[in-house]
C-alpha cells in the first residue's frame, strides 16, 4: 500500500469511529474550548491585556501593533543579542548525512563515521535523500500555514492547558508558566497510536487530517532508520540496546508533530521565538520554510542554521543522550525571529513510549572506565519536573546525570 493510500485508510477508519458522535459533540467542544481562552481572565487571574497576548502572536501581528507588549519583552540578559557568542554571531552549515549512500553498502560505513561525528560534536545534523516526496513534505508546511490563517475562534477551540492533549493549539513555549512569553503560536498532534488520535485532530482545514497523516508515517520511518544507524553507529549489536528497534519496530513508540508559526515581530531584537532549550526525546526531525531562525549553541556560540532545500534538520534529544550514555549530545537550540518575514516550521518528536523507563545502554557502560552517567528517566518524572521548575536551560537533563569524574571526549 502506498504512503498516500495508508494515509487515506488512517483517515477513513478514524472518521468511521469517530464519525457518529462528531456532529452532536462539535458544537458542545467549541463552546468549551474558546471558553478556555478567557477562563484566566474570567476569574481574575490576568488582566484585560494579558488575556490579549494570551490570544498569540499571530492575533497580535493580525492586529497591526507597532510595539511589543510587555509580556513579550525579555530581560536584557536573555535578549538575542545578549550572552555567549552575540558578539561574533556566525553561520553554520550541519554535516550531512545522505540516506541513499548509508542504504548503499559500499557507501554505508563513511555515512555511519558522519552521523557518528555529528552527534558527539554537535548534536544536529541535515537528512538528505531520505525518501520523503516533495509533496508530502510540501503539503504539510501548506496545510500548517493554512491552519494559522484560520480566524482566531477557529483555532481557540484546541486551546487547551494540558500537556498531555492529544490536540493542543497555543503560544509562547509553556505559556501557562512563562514569566515572559515567546513569539510563537504551535499546534501540537499526538501521532500515535495514528487511527485512534486522528478523530481529534482539527478538521479544518478539511485536508489537515490526511495531510498530516502521511508526514507522520513518513517521517516515522526515517526516524526509525535513523536510529538503526545511529545503534549501528554506537557499537551496539542488532538486538542490542535492551530491544529499543524491536519496540519501535513494533510500534511502541510515541511521537508528537508540532506545527509552528513565527509572525513577522515588530521588536525582534527584544524577543525570541523559542528559548534556549534542549528536546525531550531520542530524535527530533524539524522541516523549514526558506526564513532562516533556528540557532545551535556550539563552542560557546549561537550559530544561525543553514538549511538545505528539502532537508530535514535532525537533533539529538535528551533520550538518547542518556541512551548513549553522554556519547551523543542533546545541545541547547532556540529560534530567533524577523521584523519583515513570517517563519513556519514543522518539529516531529520521536521516542520510545512514555512509560518506558529510558537508561544508559548497557553495551555503554563499562565499570570504572565508562561508568553510568545518568539515571532512568520516563516522561511522568520529566512531566513533574515541568510542574517544579520552569525547566529552562536544559535543567531537566542535568538533574538526571549522576556525579562522575570522567567525561566523554
Amino acid at each position: 500500500m502506498s504512503l498516500a493510500a495508508a494515509a487515506m485508510a488512517v483517515v477513513d477508519l478514524a472518521n468511521g469511529a469517530a464519525g457518529d458522535r462528531q456532529q452532536d459533540d462539535k458544537t458542545t467542544k467549541e463552546e468549551e474550548e474558546v471558553s478556555s481562552v478567557a477562563a484566566a481572565d474570567m476569574d481574575g487571574r490576568v488582566s484585560e491585556r494579558e488575556s490579549y497576548c494570551l490570544k498569540g502572536v499571530r492575533h497580535l501581528s493580525d492586529s497591526g501593533i507597532t510595539r511589543l507588549p510587555d509580556r513579550y519583552v525579555l530581560p536584557a540578559s536573555d535578549r538575542p543579542a545578549a550572552g555567549a557568542g552575540a558578539d561574533a554571531p556566525g553561520r553554520v552549515k550541519l554535516p550531512v548525512v545522505d540516506l541513499a549512500r548509508l542504504r548503499d553498502p559500499a557507501g554505508r560505513a563513511a555515512v555511519l563515521a558522519t552521523l557518528d561525528a555529528a552527534c558527539r560534536d554537535y548534536g544536529f545534523f541535515q537528512v538528505v535523500n531520505h525518501g520523503v516526496g516533495g509533496e508530502v513534505s510540501g503539503g504539510v508546511m501548506d496545510v500548517a500555514r493554512r491552519f494559522f490563517e484560520l480566524p482566531f475562534a477557529e483555532r481557540a477551540r484546541y486551546m487547551s492547558p494540558d500537556v498531555r492533549a492529544t490536540v493542543r493549539y497555543g503560544t509562547s513555549f509553556n505559556q501557562a508558566n512563562d514569566a515572559v512569553l515567546c513569539w510563537r503560536d504551535f499546534l501540537k498532534l499526538v501521532c500515535q497510536p495514528l487511527a485512534a488520535v486522528v478523530p481529534e485532530w482539527p478538521d479544518n482545514p478539511t485536508d489537515l487530517r490526511e495531510v498530516a497523516s502521511r508526514y507522520a508515517m513518513a517521517t516515522h520511518g526515517v526516524f526509525v532508520e535513523l536510529m538503526e544507524a545511529a545503534l549501528e553507529a554506537l557499537g551496539i549489536p542488532a538486538g542490542g540496546g535492551g530491544g529499543v528497534l524491536g519496540e519501535l519496530a513494533a510500534g511502541r513508540a510515541s511521537q508528537m508533530m508540532t506545527m509552528n508559526c513565527y509572525p513577522a515581530c515588530p521588536q525582534p531584537e527584544l524577543t525570541l521565538g523559542m528559548p534556549p532549550h534542549s528536546d525531550y526525546g531520542l530524535l527530533t526531525l524539524v522541516l523549514q520554510d526558506h526564513v532562516e531562525g533556528l540557532q545551535v549553541m556550539h563552542a560557546g556560540r549561537w550559530l544561525t542554521v543553514d538549511p538545505i532545500p528539502g532537508s530535514f534538520v535532525v537533533n539529538v534529544g535528551d533520550h538518547l543522550e542518556i541512551f548513549s550514555n553522554g556519547r551523543y549530545k542533546s545541545v541547547l537550540h532556540r529560534v530567533r525571529v524577523n521584523s519583515t518575514r513570517p517563519r513556519i516550521s514543522v518539529a516531529s518528536f520521536h521516542s520510545l513510549q512514555a512509560e518506558r523507563a529510558i537508561g544508559p545502554a548497557a553495551e555503554l557502560v563499562d565499570g570504572d572506565r565508562n561508568p553510568r552517567r545518568y539515571m532512568d528517566t520516563d516522561f511522568a518524572t520529566f512531566v513533574a519536573y515541568l510542574a517544579s521548575a520552569e525547566g529552562k536551560h536544559k535543567s531537566f537533563l542535568q538533574s538526571r546525570k549522576l556525579p562522575t569524574v570522567a567525561t566523554y571526549s
